[in-house]
């Protein structure tokens, strides 16, 4: 597990105030690409993005309680997409591309993102965090791959992200959590 952190920077003097702590829970790998949407059995789309409800989660090789536990996730929050279901069973896959089923009950809606985390193995690897959905607007904070962060809004090229500590807006296509494209409020 690694340490992220969030610099967050002072709008009026532009220098740094804060430094504010946020730990991924997992080792970030790479993103996915959206997969063309077709309907699941629940009457939702998939692939789609969800997050972790519990801060204990089984991921199984298989869609049943009788099924062996091959990974454990203990942090509540994280984002994962589901790709595919089967009767209460959600087959869904993290940051780092691993799959495997988890029961529903397990999941929420409430949309989440990690921070480029395919960049994490970058040194001083940093993401601008802007006051609105705009490159020219005054940078808020900057943050490190693989800080967890809540997902409010996003308009197909921007997300407006909650953070501990802080808010404002990255570039979709610098989250794990929501596809390219994607519009959606929360």
């Amino acid at each position: 597990m690694g340490i992220g952190f969030i610099r967050s920077f002072a709008l009026s003097a532009g220098i740094a105030s804060a430094l504010l702590l946020g730990i991924p829970s997992v080792v970030p790998g790479f993103g996915v690409a959206q997969a063309a949407q077709q309907v699941g059995p629940s009457g939702l789309p998939l692939p789609r993005f969800v997050s972790l409800k519990s801060s204990r989660v089984n991921l199984r090789v298989g869609p049943g309680s009788n099924y062996a536990v091959t990974w454990l996730f203990l942090k509540s929050g994280l984002p994962v997409e589901i790709v595919q279901e089967f009767d209460n069973w959600r087959r869904i896959r993290d940051s780092e591309g691993t799959e495997g089923w988890v029961n529903q009950s397990l999941l929420s809606g409430k949309r989440t993102a990690m921070t480029a985390p395919w960049q994490r193995d970058k040194d001083n690897a940093m993401i601008n965090v802007y006051r609105s959905a705009d490159d020219k607007a005054n940078i808020v904070a900057q943050v490190q791959p693989g800080v967890l962060a809540t997902v409010k809004t996003c308009n197909g090229d921007w997300c407006r992200l909650v953070f501990s500590g802080a808010s404002g807006w990255i570039r979709q296509s610098e989250i794990w959590g929501a596809y390219p494209g994607e519009k959606f409020d929360n």
